[in-house]
């Protein structure tokens, strides 16, 4: 019996010796496989033997920072080790600044990263030049590239339409998404954002600082940190054209003052729609408005609000001149309302957490677009939807517990994730309508339509099984456990935008405009309203489903009445 053991004990002391070895050996190959990547773009031609040859250590401490720039001028450190470094720092190694491990595709970490490095690294003479294959101005665009600009990010030039695209972001995507727009300029940032704008930033940098590759389009340049690629797009495409279309808005009353109310006019013989509408564009105005000869520029103010339009055949009448007196025609340019386009995260962390509750399909994103262009801060999410980045929303990148956004999107209820926040404004839309608009994204994405299979299919009734519940706990156990509340209903909040708008503005302790209030209801669709026809199917709920979601909606409804808020409103409220 002890014969046995004896082998075994012997056997396990073999393999600690064994495990040790493998060990040092796997640690001794890192280290030479690091030292091999660190001499990437070496000068060709002879090497020294020596001072290269005896480097893995004293690269892997360079690597991980052990030895830093004081190092090299320390008499103690040897004049091999010293040529070791400075091989390694040569000039032509300059265009990888760092190991693969620092590589990341989102650009802001990338540079963060590269500064993490060089500051072990003690590399003191900036960053990195641009190398022989650098990334070049796209060559095959059909706009012209202008330069390489500066972009303040809070007075940004370029502020008329914002798109990101974190992996297919080009040259030409860029163009065509900003000339469908009817602007002049497009201008590529960091890699991956698109801005559209009629004007030029004003300060213009050395083109080597904008120095990222696109993230669909390699070798192709596309700005920099806090800098602009700006392309002028000079021909449309027939599937842009199509797009500059111009809506009418209404009938109004001129205002007392008009050079005073109108920023900008043009006054020309037999002026058309289009020739107005086109001079508007040009100077980035949303709105276009017509008197016989004269085309004035405008934007939606108290004084010249859209909401006051009148009969529009008052604006038809055969009196000429009663008709020019009075009233004149108004119509949507293609061009954004800018005037409150220009979002950032807030300069300080946020006192107070608050979140944007709902349940999904009910409107959470277009809340988070009038809440982002009426404050001019970023609104984050519980979730990361790059769909919703690409869109503009940059706030999904963000941390959600970063507290440098206004407000933060979540679908979670529960004790837990509710007693998170110190507020919340909660959104509640008709369960019906939110049923049928998750059913959609879940289905078909953010602006597609779920099809005829989909709702035929036992997809369906277990859908509304398992999620119309959902709709009734959501509201519940924020109303049990929110610390503080602001209930909004959707259809409130579209049938009277701006007072409803400014009550949650005013809970998120923001002071905003009247002017700006009015450019959000002026851009208040925002790019996730889902557009083209709706399939014509029949009713899809059954009479079980609609038992089971009226069941809901009066639990829900005498709850709010128990917390002292008002009920749901008339229309959800089975009769």
């Amino acid at each position: 019996m002890a014969k046995p053991f004896f082998r075994l004990q012997k056997f396990l002391r073999r393999t600690q010796f064994l495990l040790f070895f493998l060990t040092a050996a796997y640690l001794m190959t890192g280290s030479l496989l690091l030292l091999q990547r660190a001499r990437v773009g070496l000068p060709p031609g002879p090497r020294a033997p020596g001072p290269l040859q005896a480097l893995p250590v004293a690269a892997v401490a360079l690597g991980v920072g052990l030895l830093d720039s004081r190092a090299l001028h320390d008499p103690r450190v040897s004049p091999e080790l010293l040529l070791g470094v400075d091989v390694l720092r040569g000039p032509l190694a300059r265009p990888r600044p760092g190991p693969r491990w620092l590589r990341s595709r989102n650009s802001e970490l990338r540079q963060l990263r590269r500064r993490w490095f060089h500051r072990f690294m003690g590399d003191s003479q900036g960053p990195p030049a641009l190398g022989p294959e650098a990334p070049r101005p796209a060559t095959s665009s059909r706009g012209t590239y202008v330069g390489c600009f500066s972009d303040n990010g809070q007075e940004r030039t370029l502020k008329g339409a914002v798109f990101f695209d974190l992996r297919k972001m080009t040259v030409p995507h860029c163009q065509d998404a900003c000339a469908e727009r009817s602007y002049l300029y497009a201008g590529l940032e960091a890699g991956a954002e698109c801005y559209c704008g009629n004007r030029l930033p004003v300060v213009s940098v050395g083109p080597e600082e904008c120095n990222h590759e696109c993230k669909g389009e390699k070798s192709s340049v596309c700005g920099g940190v806090g800098r602009l690629s700006v392309y002028r797009v000079e021909e449309l495409q027939p599937s842009s054209r199509k797009r500059r279309t111009v809506t009418y808005r209404g009938c109004l009353r001129l205002p007392g003052n008009v050079t005073h109310a109108f920023a900008d006019s043009l006054v020309q013989a037999n002026v058309t729609v289009e020739t107005c509408s086109g001079f508007c564009s040009q100077k980035e105005f949303p709105l276009a408005v017509l008197r016989g000869w004269e085309c004035y520029c405008a934007y939606p103010t108290p004084q010249f609000n859209l909401r006051d339009a009148v009969d529009s055949s008052l604006c038809g009448q055969e009196s000429e001149a009663q008709r020019l007196a009075e009233y004149c025609e108004v119509y949507q340019t293609p061009v954004q309302d800018t005037r409150c386009t220009d979002r950032r995260f807030l300069p300080t962390k946020s006192k107070v957490f608050v979140a944007l509750s709902s349940f999904p399909g009910a409107g959470n994103t277009w809340a988070r677009h009038l809440i982002e262009h009426a404050t001019g801060f970023y609104t984050g999410s519980y979730y990361f939807d790059g769909t919703l980045y690409n869109k503009g929303f940059k706030g999904e990148k963000d941390h959600w517990r970063s507290r440098r956004t206004i407000c933060v999107k979540t679908h979670e209820s529960g004790r837990r994730e509710i007693e998170m926040f110190d507020s919340a404004i909660l959104l509640i839309r008709n369960p019906y309508r939110s049923l049928v608009a998750e059913f959609n994204r879940k289905c078909a994405g953010h602006l597609g339509y779920a099809a005829d299979r989909n709702w035929k299919s036992k997809e369906w009734p277990d859908f509304v099984n398992s999620y119309a519940s959902w709709w009734s706990s959501h509201v519940l156990d924020w109303l049990k456990y929110g610390k503080r509340l602001l209930v909004v209903h959707y259809e409130e909040l579209r049938r009277s935008l701006v007072p409803t708008l400014r009550e949650m503005v005013a809970f998120l302790n923001v002071s905003v405009s009247e002017e700006r209030l009015l450019c959000v209801e002026n851009n208040k669709e925002g790019s996730f309203r889902r557009r083209g026809r709706r399939p014509q199917d029949p009713e899809p709920f059954t009479p079980e489903m609609k038992d089971l979601i009226n069941g809901y909606i009066r639990t829900v409804d005498q709850a709010l009445r128990d917390h002292n808020w008002a009920g749901l409103p008339r229309e959800y409220v089975p009769r």
